[in-house]
């Protein structure tokens, strides 16, 4: 009678112990990432909206270049996939990358409300607010490290008049006197004039003049920083954490050995010639 009971039950937990021992089919399965299918598809497509140094495009050949145009190459380099390059806007670039269109977007700033939209990878480099000046100027201490350091009554810095960097400077001053002109060019003339000590601009433009008069003009980027924001590669939410791991990787790579700073020289090399 109690074995009639119990066939029931024991017949249910061998069922159990069966379904338990033999994994699904799906389960046995590894889930393919967002690059594999990319290697599948065998081309990498990156949103590129012109902004120099970072994406610059030739109107006569249509060839990209700039340093993240140049990341984005040598990405697919390692995914051993072609790398393609969709020419969109700046009022586009998250659009494009929401909608599927492309596969990263290069040189987005990382900020919040675009976070919101898409992810980031780390930065490949970082923008701020820097000061440009003569390094034979003797109102500017040679181991100037903050914007505390030049600001005093008899300096003068050039900033263009209401922009970012208007703003974020005017608040960290106290003692010098700000220049308020309209454009970069006045501002510029201002400082080679003489008739500013310092000028007040973003990293990469004043990277860019500083490298066309190499024999004097010298970059500080002071700490604690102005403004500062990463510009990385924007990709998409369908991506997993191990998916963007895989560019963080590699941008950190090419980051610790200097890469990326080699090849912000040699896009701003191409500007300055283009300018010439």
């Amino acid at each position: 009678m109690i074995s009639k009971l119990l066939a029931p039950a024991i017949g249910a937990i061998s069922a159990l112990a069966l379904l338990v021992a033999v994994p699904t089919t799906a389960g046995a399965q590894s889930v393919e990432g967002y690059w594999q299918k990319v290697q599948k598809a065998g081309v990498l497509r990156c949103g590129a909206a012109v902004a120099p140094p970072y994406v610059m495009r030739d109107p006569a050949s249509g060839e990209y270049s700039g340093f993240f145009a140049d990341l984005c190459r040598e990405f697919a380099e390692v995914l051993q996939v072609k790398p393609e390059f969709v020419d969109t806007t700046w009022d586009n670039i998250v659009a494009g990358l929401q909608a599927g269109k492309w596969d990263m977007s290069l040189a987005l700033n990382r900020t919040p409300a675009r976070a919101m939209a898409v992810q980031f990878s780390i930065p490949a480099m970082e923008y701020q607010i820097s000061l440009a000046y003569n390094k034979e100027n003797p109102k500017i201490p040679g181991a100037a490290a903050s914007v505390a350091d030049v600001d005093k009554p008899d300096v003068t810095l050039a900033v263009m008049s209401g922009t970012a960097q208007d703003k974020a400077i005017s608040a960290a001053v106290k003692q010098a006197q700000i220049l308020r002109l309209p454009g970069n060019d006045e501002t510029r003339l201002a400082l080679t004039s003489r008739r500013a000590d310092i000028l007040v601009d973003a990293s990469d433009t004043n990277a860019l003049f500083t490298q066309a008069n190499p024999d004097w003009a010298v970059v500080l980027n002071p700490v604690p920083a102005l403004a500062k924001q990463g510009v990385a590669f924007g990709l998409s939410h369908d991506l997993s954490a191990s998916d963007v791991e895989v560019v963080n990787i590699f941008l950190e790579e090419k980051v610790a050995t200097g890469h990326v700073d080699d090849l912000i020289r040699k896009a701003n090399d191409e500007v300055l010639k283009g300018t010439k």
